[in-house]
């Protein structure tokens, strides 16, 4: 593996920069996830002395000699009476070397739409396993889930070696069985590394009582995992978030299209198509920072200006003529659903795609996907609740969707009630593990404005 990041066009970016890493962890239940992340949080000098002294104050009204480091994630009352955690708790800490955000996940399966939504913007997952355990269900299922997502890196965080005599064997044993199911999933890179949460053991300082184990610590790894990419490998991709038209007298022409490019570069001068409608145009100009610029790329929020006087609005995707995507209106895609009551087919959603939302009918459910051994189930009634599944979206306008393989940003979208707001389903364009379905049906009639 290249650990060598790239820094982005032209020199831009200053390649002293500390950089960002989001990262989310998951692990069964006991497994010592929440262990963990306190011993990072408390090892890495994250952790505020008011924080560490009403841990240390629980810990002993529980009976405990030393701090029990799980209560500086489990925040929520439930979590600590359990000793579980249940919602995604979002942690920032930083070291000299790199900042963090850390997306820390339930383990337990009804909560599988909680990990979703923590590892959806994940560069990274850290998947915990206990070493007397070994490779159990929940923990394929995280895997799945991972390389559902695309999350490019993964660490096989092996824990609580310490209750099986820091055994060379058992740690083999249980990272190859992981590593050949992750790898059959198609996660790119996996990274095993042995730890004690509890005492500390190659967490932040590596273990002098695992010194067969010559890899990089949990800490190390994150602070060193290549994570600033080229954007100029991608085609350029910028939804419209506002038009900005000031009409005053020092600006009385002006039209700017704000948002952020969310991949990719762009350049005054580059040709320029605008989706759905197909018109094309210029870069004319480039405003960042209330300044003139001649070259912009992801993740900078900026203001186009083009050449024409096109029809631009809140929604469109600006993109370069010559790799612009087809637009649809029959939207295929794997999907995780968040909400109480089910998904069923006719049901009438909003299709939000980055700023663009359209009305939609949910027109099939072919398939529902069994994580643990990734069997598909047919034509289920509908998706409950933590269920994973393909669908098929008919919608109202044509949208640009990319392949959630290509893209995370313009690849994913999500399925909104339209009667009060509540999200439904998040759904990643294109084929994930399921293939082969049958093709979207003809819609029916419909009476109030629904039939696309």
């Amino acid at each position: 593996m290249s650990t060598t990041n790239t820094a982005p066009v032209d020199g831009a970016l200053d390649s002293g920069a500390t950089s960002l890493l989001r990262f989310a962890t998951a692990g069964s239940v006991d497994d010592g996830k929440s262990t963990l992340v306190g011993r990072l949080l408390h090892d890495s000098k994250s952790v505020l002395a008011d924080q560490l002294e009403a841990v240390e104050h629980a810990s002993r009204s529980r009976g405990k000699d030393a701090p029990d480091l799980a209560l500086l994630t489990d925040g929520l009352r439930a979590e600590r009476e359990q000793g579980i955690t249940i919602d995604v708790a979002y942690r920032y800490f930083a070291t000299p070397r790199r900042r963090f955000i850390l997306a820390d996940t339930p383990g337990h399966v009804q909560y599988t739409r909680n990990m979703v939504t923590g590892a959806s913007t994940a560069e990274l997952a850290v998947v915990l396993v206990d070493a007397r355990n070994g490779v159990v269900e929940q923990t394929r299922r995280h895997a799945a889930v991972a390389a559902l997502l695309r999350v490019p890196h993964v660490v096989l965080a092996v824990n609580k070696m310490d209750l099986v005599d820091y055994q060379e064997s058992v740690f083999a044993a249980i990272a190859e069985e992981f590593t050949a199911y992750a790898g059959s999933l198609g996660v790119p890179e996996i990274t095993a590394i042995p730890i004690s949460a509890l005492a500390g053991d190659n967490v932040v300082t590596p273990s002098a009582a695992m010194d067969w184990y010559g890899g990089p610590t949990v800490l190390e790894h994150l602070e060193t995992v290549p994570v600033v990419a080229d954007p100029s490998q991608d085609p350029a991709r910028f939804p419209v978030q506002y038009v900005i038209r000031p009409q005053t007298a020092e600006h009385p022409d002006y039209r700017g299209y704000a948002g952020q490019i969310v991949s990719g570069v762009l350049r005054v001068g580059d040709a320029v198509t605008v989706l759905p409608s197909g018109r094309r145009s210029t870069v004319e100009g480039i405003d960042a920072l209330g300044q003139s610029v001649d070259v912009a790329w992801a993740p900078q929020s900026v203001t186009l200006r083009l050449a024409d006087d096109v029809d631009v609005s809140r929604g469109d995707l600006i993109v370069p003529a010559a790799a612009a995507p087809s637009t649809t209106q029959d939207v295929e895609a794997t999907v995780c659903h968040v909400a109480d009551r089910p998904l069923t087919v006719g049901q009438r959603v909003l299709l939000k795609h980055t700023t663009r939302t359209v009305k939609a009918i949910v027109k099939e459910i072919p398939s529902r996907l069994a994580l643990d051994d990734l069997s598909q189930h047919p034509v289920p009634d509908g998706l409950a609740a933590n269920d994973i599944g393909r669908i098929r979206v008919r919608t109202a306008e044509p949208l640009a969707l990319d392949a959630y393989a290509d893209s995370r940003r313009t690849g994913s979208f999500l399925l909104i009630d339209p009667a009060d707001g509540t999200t439904l389903t998040a759904g990643m364009a294109g084929t994930a593990f399921a293939e082969g379905a049958a093709p979207v049906a003809e819609a029916a009639t419909d009476d109030e404005g629904w039939d696309f």
